[in-house]
């Protein structure tokens, strides 16, 4: 939509003018606390309120530099509603008070915060000059002022472990950061981390049945069981054939399972723009896979080993073929109209219909996972349904509480109306009846889609989604909780909340360190791969926590979400006990009576939030795993020679303290063990290192007051035949609870 051309000469002007007291006021009052929230839902292009005479502009959808345009036009709106009266009241109190005639009905109470703060603003524009204005707080902390920042050398070890499961190289911890990270995305360990973190978002591995019913049998009836028709000739035992007849089935299910992710993997590895995810004209298929889909005999030149079942390529599948003619799939092409992942069967599977949901998961998901945006969040208001139902004949067509978010949700709902399939029957297939006429019909964000544009109808919409500002923004919010764990944070919404303010500041530090990066994707192309890098360097992810206490509670609001904050997930731990110790636990699995799930894993399907407190069973997994990974490891580094151990290279199992010598040698480890299990950086006569040489010498001099073996326990003798470790002086043992205490610490447990 062409933007009007009285706006052009106002965004001249702002760069410089000074901004008026009334214009901060409502950027960052009126706008963010009453604009955002209560007004623009229904009051912009697309809203149920886009024909009245005040109609706003998304500055989410803005791509002005600063948003600029946006926020001119919406100041003007605000103003003009102010200065229009009614029987000598503003407008714009009256609507929001609904006291005049107003669709959204009371949006604001007369004695809430949001409606004190509108009087305000109409006082402002309303006052003559000479009136003194509404005076606006500035910050005068930097946000940032007593935080304490992670060098370089601790942040590659922080992105190493967290991206790649490993300890960088001391060559490494030489280069800077963003160089760093470069080498790394390189790597395969790198790519099973970003699977990981994507599927924690869209949750295709969790997509119900076996995978082989992504397939329907109305179009791959023929193919989609390949396996159990596979001979196994060159087995000769019934019993073995029948198990590799179960692996070759779990393989081409997990092979399924993992299409989408690998998607994603193959757009970042190639440094392809990262809006192909809803874009891209191809599906990754296997060899395993491709017999599912029929297609395996004029691929299969382009796979390096046709019996590797992980194997991924890239392919276009021709338009679907049925049983019938009435089930082929219309085309433009000859080709199934692929849109990244929004038009992949796992997505569809995973976020299925149904005759009463007509599509609306489907919808909602995409604004979720594609635009960052919640849309039930647009109907926040609670109403009788009963009435609406009475009052009107359909209700989400008519009815304003229904209407705010419908209008925005039904039109990409109605966008998936080709694949109407329930539960195991596949995904694609029209809806006998057509499609339903008491909705709102296919179209995104007030521009209706063109009938002939209906059979590439997720092509027309992943076009839209890539061109949207929206798409940059929710992909660096992605890739904030892929490196952190933790979602972006989200505005606050209680006014009256005496915080309101302090969490708001913190909300908007993020969120223009967010933008910023989302403008930089966007610009240098998409490369996701960039995006990493600029969050990494960026002050929130090298933040590690507060210099000195604080005692003003709404500057603890303000860092509330910064520093260590979230428990490392089982698979992260298991990387992270892998890298540090040479091998995993092995016992943080989902399957094979793996604690996965205990620990806060999810399945992807029942589960799908990753725990982010720990509960009593977590707690009771973690002192297990401690004692064990310490009871494995401490006597096995001693059996090394010295030059070869990971731990104790300057000490021997006769080194006591009580001399000058000794003492430095113990607590040279114990600075090394900080280092390597902790990633701190302790002087050898730190507080931190005299507190574990305590804890060593403590037990020492317990272990001299009580009989004792004079070798380590049976059962963490390192190798098979459980060979004795001799220990006459119990420090090994004593190193074993150093260990355990240092594995039950936060800085190794969280991230």
């Amino acid at each position: 939509m062409k933007r009007p051309a009285s706006l052009l000469p106002a965004l001249v002007l702002l760069t410089t003018a000074p901004v008026s007291g009334r214009d901060l006021f409502f950027d960052e009052q009126v706008w963010p606390k009453v604009g955002a929230q209560s007004c623009l839902k229904c009051h912009k292009a697309g809203g149920d309120a886009e024909d009245s005479k005040f109609v706003l502009q998304d500055p989410a959808r803005d791509k002005t530099t600063g948003r600029h345009v946006s926020q001119i036009h919406n100041e003007a709106a605000f103003a003009r509603m102010a200065k229009s009266m009614k029987d000598g009241e503003s407008r714009l109190l009256l609507k929001a008070a609904g006291k005049l005639d107003h669709e959204g009905e009371d949006v604001l109470k007369p004695d809430s915060a949001g409606y004190r703060l509108l009087a305000d603003y109409v006082k402002q524009v309303t006052a003559p000059a000479k009136e003194p204005k509404v005076a606006v707080k500035t910050d005068e902390t930097p946000f940032f002022a007593d935080v304490v920042m992670l060098d370089d050398q601790r942040v590659i070890r922080r992105a190493s472990l967290s991206l790649a499961g490993r300890l960088p190289t001391q060559e490494e911890l030489k280069r800077d950061v963003k160089s760093h990270l470069a080498a790394l995305m390189k790597e395969d360990a790198f790519y099973q981390r970003l699977r990981e973190g994507f599927n924690d978002i869209f949750l295709t591995v969790g997509a119900d049945g076996n995978a082989e019913t992504f397939l329907s049998y109305d179009h791959f009836q023929n193919t989609r069981l390949w396996y159990q028709k596979w001979e196994f000739a060159d087995i000769a035992d019934e019993k073995e054939r029948k198990q590799a007849g179960y692996k070759m089935a779990r393989e081409y299910r997990e092979a399924l399972h993992g299409e989408p992710m690998k998607l994603i993997e193959y757009v970042v590895r190639n440094d392809r723009p990262f809006t192909e995810i809803i874009t891209a004209d191809h599906i990754m298929v296997t060899p395993y896979t491709a017999r599912g889909y029929g297609i395996f005999e004029e691929i299969k030149g382009q796979f390096k080993d046709t019996n590797d079942p992980f194997e991924y390529i890239p392919v276009r599948l021709h338009a679907l073929k049925g049983r019938s003619k009435q089930q082929d799939q219309e085309s433009g092409t000859g080709f199934y109209p692929h849109a990244g992942l929004l038009s992949t069967f796992q997505w569809l599977c995973r976020y299925p219909t149904t005759e009463t949901n007509r599509n609306r998961l489907r919808a909602r998901m995409y604004y979720q996972h594609f635009l960052g945006v919640d849309v039930l969040e647009l109907a926040a208001r609670v109403t009788d349904a009963a009435a609406v139902t009475a009052k009107y004949k359909v209700p989400t067509m008519e009815a304003s509480e229904c209407v705010v978010c419908h209008k925005t949700l039904d039109p990409v709902a109605s966008l998936f109306q080709d694949y109407w399939r329930f539960a195991d029957q596949g995904v694609y297939g029209k809806r006998k009846d057509g499609w339903f006429t008491d909705m709102f019909q296919a179209g995104f964000e007030g521009e209706d889609m063109r009938g002939e544009e209906r059979w590439r109808s997720l092509q027309w919409l992943g076009e839209r989604t890539a061109k949207d500002p929206r798409f940059a923004v929710a992909m660096v919010e992605h890739a904030w909780y892929i490196l952190t764990g933790r979602k972006a944070l989200l505005p606050p919404k209680d006014l009256e909340d005496p915080l309101h303010d302090a969490k708001r500041r913190s909300y908007t530090a993020q969120r223009r360190i967010i933008e910023e990066i989302a403008a930089r994707f966007a610009k240098n192309g998409f490369n996701f791969k960039h995006i990493i890098q600029d969050l990494a360097t960026s002050d929130f992810y090298r933040a590690d926590g507060i210099a000195t206490a604080i005692a003003d509670e709404k500057r603890l609001a303000e860092l509330d979400d910064i520093g260590i904050a979230r428990m490392l997930s089982p698979e992260q731990l298991e990387r992270k006990i892998a890298a540090v110790f040479g091998k995993p636990w092995g016992r943080l699995k989902n399957s094979d009576g793996g604690l996965a799930m205990l620990y806060g894993g999810i399945d992807s399907k029942e589960v799908t939030e990753r725990a982010t407190d720990p509960s009593g069973a977590m707690g009771a997994i973690m002192r297990t795993m401690s004692n064990d990974i310490a009871c494995k490891n401490t006597a096995l580094d001693f059996t090394r020679p010295a030059a070869e151990r990971l731990f104790f290279h300057e000490v021997e199992s006769d080194t006591l303290p009580g001399t000058v010598e000794s003492d430095a040698r113990i607590k040279s480890t114990i600075a090394h063990l900080h280092e390597r299990v902790l990633g701190r950086s302790d002087a050898v006569d730190s507080d931190e290192v005299s507190r574990t040489h305590a804890l060593f010498t403590g037990i020492l001099t317990d272990a001299a007051m009580s009989r004792r073996e004079p070798q380590e326990s049976y059962y963490c003798r390192p190798d098979p035949e459980r060979t004795p470790i001799p220990d006459p002086h119990y420090t090994i043992r004593a190193w074993r609870g150093v260990m355990t205490y240092l594995l039950r610490r936060l800085e190794f447990l969280y991230e």
